[in-house]
């Protein structure tokens, strides 16, 4: 398994199919929730891609500081099903961690989906505020502060 980080315009046409692909199957099909995925956002950002081999089977993107929030936020955290469970949710957030505290260096922020909060803070992150709906969905915001 290997990561890949690149900003948008590196992406090729198949990594952004692939990307689109599975946080379609994973946020709209599996979580049955209809939303507007393509928000503007990606184009800004910066994506992690996470690899079994050929097949892409997660990935998350790492959003500039003032976006979305006053912190970088990393966001569209997804993992194809049958890769859970298998400590590799963990690996993608400590990659996407380890990417912003080496390049940026800043506290980051989060809209975690309420059922992930223990997942969420077993990686350092602290829930702020109250629960809200995003999509339908509870979320909680979350924030993680490191020393750098």
């Amino acid at each position: 398994m290997n990561f890949l980080i690149k900003k948008f315009n590196e992406l090729t046409t198949t990594e952004l199919y692939a990307l689109l692909a599975l946080r379609s199957e994973v946020f709209v099909v599996e979580q049955n929730c209809v939303y507007q995925d393509l928000d503007g956002i990606d184009q800004q950002s910066i994506h992690l891609l996470f690899y079994n081999e050929l097949d892409l089977i997660g990935t998350l993107r790492i959003v500039p500081k003032g976006l979305i929030y006053n912190e970088i936020a990393i966001g569209r955290v997804c993992l194809s099903k049958k890769f859970r469970l298998k400590g590799n949710g963990k690996a993608l957030m400590q990659a996407g961690i380890a990417y912003v505290m080496k390049e940026e260096k800043q506290a980051i922020r989060i809209s975690a989906q309420a059922h992930l909060e223990k997942f969420y803070t077993q990686l350092g992150f602290e829930s702020i505020g109250k629960a809200y709906l995003e999509d339908g969905i509870p979320h909680l915001e979350m924030l993680l502060i490191k020393n750098y």
